[in-house]
């Protein structure tokens, strides 16, 4: 059972001890702080957050914490219920409202829940800001609203809907065309929020839906975290249906996985490179990744004359060089879209409806689309951590034995070599060291990273 405090929120798993885990007081001690916060550095008489939830079992109950004690602080909640990460990131500016607040784990099990912060803008708080939550919340320097006072609440169920007509009206969705196709497509919800926008979505795109695990109930039928592994169902089901391809959605629905028609996975980390690939050639310029993501991105960046950065990792240190660079499309290798022309979020809706018009515009299915791009393989691993675990000095004997590489420390240890790679890291959502790897062949990717697992249980002794 863990808690995790970081710049970006605050995640555990719930029940335990308060301060262990994502306990009911816990909940209301980091709304209470977020709130303050922003009464702090917004000078307005009334301050206004919107709030949204996936459908995890634990969801009713944090939400119902965290929008009374807004309330208690004297601040205006707009409740828009079940909902997802980008829905909440759409909501925000829309509503004029001062921030706004994701109730997900976001991939982790269901055991799991969590308080994603967003800005103004709808946006993750930069660093600062989250470390400025972060003391108050150390500090319990809470001031709650007098009975007069009290913030009001206001319903709004209808964002997921125009969330979906934001992302239609974007100028290189082509929905029309894609109607003309008479796609089939099924769908792996994993029993969250995204069982019901992503059939919304495909549905006013004139897609025929089968649905996989669409029922909102929180009970995920597979762990949440789109791998293939984990998705062994919807492959199956799409070669059984004769579909054109599977879209699988983690639980709030901000990452994004396809199944080529074939029944193979396309790829996490292909879903961006098709994606850019498809805006790039109607619009050319920059993209961003980060550094544990495929370097394909960067290969069809500069066929389509462009500049492409590494990030680290996280979605805010990517939306941070994005602005920097003027990226008009970048993302996450997880299978993490961000369009600034819609919003600064990772969002698979963008990705879905851009994706099925640039599939429209091909004459060919998505695995031969999919064979196109240039081949990489990865392989992904982690290393659970113990206290005892120093990480800093691990990943520091990790840089100086290979010091004479290509080296990267600024998130982690990164190691190119000529042709493949290694990206060491600790995780900002759970206690491991991940190791993510990439090479020419899977068989090369696998045995990198078991190289290097190897040397990291060696060093640490685990």
């Amino acid at each position: 059972m863990t808690l995790i405090k970081s710049i970006s929120g605050i995640r555990g798993t719930i029940g335990g001890k308060v301060g262990d885990n994502l306990t009911p007081v816990d909940a209301v001690k980091f709304a209470s702080a977020y709130g303050t916060f922003l009464k702090r550095n917004i000078n307005k008489d009334k301050l206004k957050v919107c709030i949204g939830r996936d459908a995890r079992i634990s969801g009713p109950m944090i939400h119902n914490l965290v929008v009374n004690t807004l309330i208690g602080l004297g601040i205006d909640v707009i409740d828009l219920g079940l909902s997802t990460t980008p829905t909440v990131e759409v909501a925000v500016p829309l509503e004029q409202a001062d921030g706004g607040i994701i109730l997900t784990a976001s991939h982790n099990p269901k055991q799991w829940n969590a308080l994603k912060l967003l800005n103004a803008k709808g946006e993750f708080l930069s660093g600062a800001d989250g470390a400025q939550i972060l003391e108050i919340a150390e500090t319990e320097a809470f001031d709650f609203a007098l009975v007069d006072d009290l913030g009001e609440l206001t319903e709004n169920n209808a964002y997921m809907d125009i969330h979906i007509d934001e992302v239609l009206a974007l100028p290189l969705v082509d929905t029309d065309l894609v109607k003309s196709k008479k796609y089939k497509v099924v769908v792996d919800g994993v029993n969250s929020s995204g069982g019901i926008i992503i059939p919304k979505l495909l549905e006013e795109m004139g897609v025929e839906v089968v649905k996989l695990y669409c029922e909102p109930n929180g009970h995920f039928p597979h762990n949440p975290e789109p791998l293939k592994e984990h998705l062994g169902d919807i492959c199956k089901l799409v070669v059984d249906e004769q579909a054109d391809f599977g879209i699988v959605v983690d639980p709030d629905v901000d990452r994004l996985a396809f199944i080529s028609n074939d029944g193979e996975m396309f790829g996490e980390e292909y879903t961006l490179v098709a994606v850019a690939d498809y805006v790039l050639s109607k619009t050319p310029g920059n993209t961003v990744s980060n550094m544990s993501s495929s370097r394909a991105l960067r290969d069809i960046t500069l066929k389509h004359g462009g500049d492409y950065q590494a990030s680290a990792v996280g979605e805010v240190n990517v939306v941070e060089l994005m602005k920097s660079t003027h990226a008009i499309i970048g993302g996450e290798g997880n299978g993490g879209i961000i369009y600034p022309e819609l919003h600064y979020g990772r969002d698979a809706l963008v990705g879905v409806a851009l994706f099925l018009t640039y599939l429209a515009n091909q004459e060919q299915t998505v695995t031969q689309l999919r064979a196109s791009y240039p081949q990489y393989f990865m392989s992904k691993n982690k290393i659970e951590l113990t206290p005892q675990i120093d990480v800093d000095a691990v990943m520091k004997q990790i840089a100086t034995i290979y010091s004479k590489e290509n080296i990267s420390t600024i998130d982690g240890v990164k190691i190119d070599f000529e042709k493949e790679w290694v990206h060491l890291r600790k995780s900002n959502t759970e206690p491991i060291i991940r190791i993510y790897t990439e090479a020419p062949t899977q068989n090369e990717a696998d045995v990198l990273a078991e190289r290097f697992v190897g040397e990291l249980k060696q060093i640490a002794a685990v």
